[in-house]
């Protein structure tokens, strides 16, 4: 298949109006990606040359959004909406370069995986001109049935036009099809709009290739790989079929989930092996853990880094721009953001780390907060390896703290501490004996007045 060029006409043009959002429909998100996008992925990972995007409402924003998960890839316009013929052939500049293969798929289809791709791609390779993705829904009602006979497709029969014994077959159009470069254009061009809607139909190519003489063929893909979206309810449901087979594909690499169906993966999260993950823990995009760490319950990471053997929460938020080295420790209600915790480092409870650096065996006490922002700028803390911050301490960046340097609990740091410098930064305690006892008999009085 590698000698093969392929171009994959993905048709995103639909306004998703049951969706009711100004978003265009294939921007919605599974998995933190864009619906469009994970097509776009099957389409690569089934070894397309090129991408051309079909687009129409919502042009520019479509346009804007493919610049990120699909940079190389050619977007076409169809400004009238008149069936799925018309849309593919919006894309007639790159159909006319010429590929051995051309896939048309669906940009509402996140599902489709690239296997069902490459198997329709290997019928092309056999001799096929045209070949249709066909499922098994639980149910076909509703769904074009596929009429094969002697091992060839001869026609794709909707519901209302099936005769009775037609109508039992579970074999249905998934809409996907693998059309030979060498035949495409031919063959659209010679779609008409003869029906009741006056659009041009892609299905009818079938009939349009067999009255050729030429083989068009039928593959069979899973039933998950049609599903199309069309609501939020079905966004809903694709995000729980994406989650179960992420969870299954992290497990089987040796990752432990406590309890995977309350695990949420992104589509670009990456675990390592022995990682274990407890219940309720949420991957936002672009983390990366590396093999032996230990997630606890109700975790949040996004744009996180974590080295082997770490330890994070439970209740634990790694912002974007958080870099965890091995055997670091996060713990219970802290938040990291842009800042890189070094190896064996413990913060272990209530606190934020912001736009720092905390050194190796550093150890930072409950309740403190680096103070990274003054309402215009951020600032960074620098606190070196085998320092000791005690609880409840504000260090007011920038500000840069000595290796082993010593903080009093209590403290507002305003100025550098020097390496093995210990630095008080509090009021003196001043204590009045008997004062506590005159205080609450004054209070007591006047509330029985």
């Amino acid at each position: 298949m590698t000698s093969r060029t392929c171009l994959s006409i993905i048709l995103a043009a639909g306004e998703g109006t049951r969706m009711k959002s100004a978003l265009p429909k294939v921007l919605h998100q599974i998995a933190g990606l864009p619906l469009v996008a994970h097509v776009v992925k099957a389409a690569e990972t089934a070894g397309a040359t090129d991408i051309a995007l079909v687009i129409g409402h919502g042009a520019e924003e479509m346009r804007k959004a493919a610049e990120k998960f699909a940079p190389e890839a050619g977007t076409f316009v169809q400004e009238q909406r008149l069936g799925t013929a018309h849309a593919v052939l919006a894309a007639r500049e790159a159909l006319a370069k010429g590929y051995d293969d051309v896939l048309v798929m669906f940009g509402d289809t996140p599902l489709i995986d690239a296997a069902a791709l490459g198997a329709a791609r290997a019928q092309l390779a056999e001799g096929a001109a045209v070949v249709v993705i066909g499922f098994r829904p639980p149910s076909p009602a509703g769904y074009g049935r596929l009429i094969e006979k002697g091992g060839k497709l001869t026609a794709i029969r909707e519901e209302k036009d099936c005769t009775d014994e037609e109508r039992k077959i579970g074999f249905c159009n998934a809409g996907m099809m693998a059309v030979s470069g060498r035949h495409a254009l031919a063959l659209l061009d010679g779609v008409g709009n003869a029906n009741a809607k006056g659009e041009y139909y892609l299905t009818d190519i079938v009939e349009i290739a067999n009255g050729k003489g030429l083989d068009v063929v039928a593959t069979e893909a899973g039933y998950e790989n049609a599903l199309g979206i069309n609501n939020r309810a079905e966004l809903a449901e694709a995000e729980a079929i994406w989650q179960k087979r992420r969870r299954k594909e992290a497990m089987l690499a040796g990752v432990t989930l406590i309890a995977p169906e309350t695990v949420y993966f992104s589509h670009d999260t990456e675990i390592g092996q022995d990682t274990v993950v407890e219940p309720n823990v949420f991957f936002g995009p672009g983390v990366t853990i590396a093999g032996g760490v230990k997630i606890h319950a109700f975790s949040h990471l996004e744009g996180a880094t974590v080295a082997a053997n770490a330890d994070i929460g439970p209740y634990a938020r790694l912002r974007p721009g958080s870099d965890l080295a091995a055997k670091a420790k996060v713990g219970n209600f802290v938040e990291v953001k842009n800042a890189r915790i070094e190896a064996g480092a413990k913060v272990n409870h209530l606190t934020y780390i912001g736009d720092a650096r905390v050194g190796a065996g550093a150890n930072i006490g409950a309740g403190t907060i680096t103070c990274n922002y003054d309402g215009y700028s951020k600032f960074f803390t620098d606190i070196g390896a085998g320092a000791f911050v005690g609880s409840n301490s504000s260090l007011v960046a920038p500000i840069k703290l000595g290796d082993g340097a010593y903080i009093a609990s209590g403290s507002v740091i305003t100025e550098d501490v020097p390496e093995d410098a210990l630095a008080f930064g509090r009021a003196r305690q001043k204590t009045l004996p008997g004062k506590g006892k005159e205080l609450r008999e004054r209070r007591a009085s006047a509330v029985k007045k």
